[in-house]
């Protein structure tokens, strides 16, 4: 048990070591931009610390018992020898009964040293088997392929509403980020999401996809309670696209085809198009089959999400979903993509989250979450009309730095 217990604070322990030397790998344009690297070696050896005691105590207690299993091996052969010698001397016993006592003791000696030995082993696979269990035992509560759910036709017609949700994320049950909300999207239009930082407009498009589920109340599509859906039929229905683009270690045309299986080479490249990002992807030496790297580390911010948006757009969803869709991209390459995503949207439910409100003036509806709620709903000018008393007013002047009325 000890042991057991001792493998355990190793194995946590050199976990924490080779996370921060991840984290380090991953983030060292940073670390070099800082100059933090002395300061990451620093906290990398301090990670160790922990980890070097606790496998040297390890090691003690690993070699004590080594030692201990092989002295009793060579104690008790050298017993064997010297108490049957002098039973064989007094005529007690036969040279073949000494020699049949002497193998069953060597085996039985040699059995129990190499276990001995092996104590070091089992306590580090018992740990590691631990907690491969844990990973294997936990059952998800959204089950993406529950034979009961409903199946989803070839097309949807996208009308989305959130009815009274309260919510709260499972690291954080007691800070709830919906007290209540209710809001309804009209299939075929245009929805932006505004709000201060930490409002829960991100929040409201991983409950559309179904990544959590609402403490409280229900979330609908076409009017059927998203719970009853196979949630992987749905989601081929839905498209988005992030603050932060994730892309995968291959080419750019694999990244684009990721939105479709088995698309053509003039839908990759109309996508990119659309996308705006068919012009620098045809500047590059390899064109559509440069590789990406990991995370897309060999392609700026505004690439990735240029690609990403070409993804989407490949998918052709009857929901899309934009969560700071051109954040990372310059005004120019922004108008671009703003036009064309305008163009995308048509006859498309659209949910559109956005710190810049002069990219979701056009929306037929904004949003405003406030205090877990929705504060205000309308069209740009219907929101502006509230006046100084309204949400969206001050959200406008705190960005324009004027009245919006000028």
């Amino acid at each position: 048990m000890l042991m057991k217990s001792m493998s355990g604070k190793a194995q946590k322990a050199q976990k924490e070591g080779s996370q921060l030397a991840s984290e380090a790998i991953v983030n060292h344009r940073t670390i070099t931009a800082f100059s933090s690297q002395k300061r990451i070696l620093g906290l990398f050896k301090d990670t160790l610390k922990s980890p070097k005691e606790e496998s040297v105590r390890h090691s003690w207690l690993s070699g004590l018992g080594l030692f201990s299993s092989q002295f009793f091996n060579t104690a008790s052969t050298a017993l064997a020898y010297w108490y049957g010698g002098r039973l064989l001397t007094k005529g007690l016993i036969t040279s073949e009964h000494l020699f049949q006592a002497f193998l069953v003791l060597l085996f039985t000696a040699y059995v129990i040293a190499e276990a001995g030995s092996m104590t070091n082993d089992l306590s580090k696979g018992n740990s590691a088997i631990r907690l491969v269990f844990t990973i294997l035992d936990r059952k998800t509560e959204i089950d993406p392929n529950h034979s009961w759910a409903l199946e989803v036709k070839k097309t949807i017609k996208g009308r989305i509403e959130l009815k009274n949700v309260f919510f709260a994320y499972p690291t954080r049950p007691d800070q709830l980020i919906f007290k209540g909300l209710n809001l309804r999207i009209e299939a075929g239009r245009t929805v932006a999401l505004v709000g201060q930082s930490g409002s829960g407009k991100s929040t409201i498009i991983g409950l559309i996809e179904r990544f959590y589920d609402p403490t409280k109340g229900s979330v609908f599509i076409d009017a059927q309670d998203i719970k009853n859906y196979n949630l992987r039929m749905l989601r081929t229905h839905i498209a988005l696209v992030s603050q932060e683009p994730t892309l995968f270690a291959g080419t750019i045309r694999e990244n684009i085809a990721y939105g479709k299986k088995n698309a053509k080479e003039s839908e990759i490249r109309k996508a990119a198009k659309l996308a705006n990002a068919h012009e620098f992807i045809s500047g590059m030496k390899d064109g559509y089959d440069t590789n990406c790297g990991e995370r897309g580390v060999q392609l700026s911010g505004g690439q990735k999400q240029r690609i990403a948006l070409a993804r989407a757009i490949l998918k052709n969803p009857s929901i899309l979903l934009l969560d700071e869709a051109t954040s990372a991209l310059d005004s120019v390459s922004e108008k671009l993509v703003q036009e064309a995503l305008e163009k995308m949207m048509v006859s498309r439910t659209c949910v559109v989250v956005a710190h810049r409100l002069s990219t979701i003036q056009k929306a037929n509806t904004i949003a405003i979450i406030k205090n877990g709620k929705v504060a205000e709903h309308g069209s740009h000018n219907e929101l502006l009309s509230l006046g100084r008393a309204g949400a969206y007013y001050s959200l406008i002047k705190l960005q324009g730095g004027s009245s919006p009325y000028r």
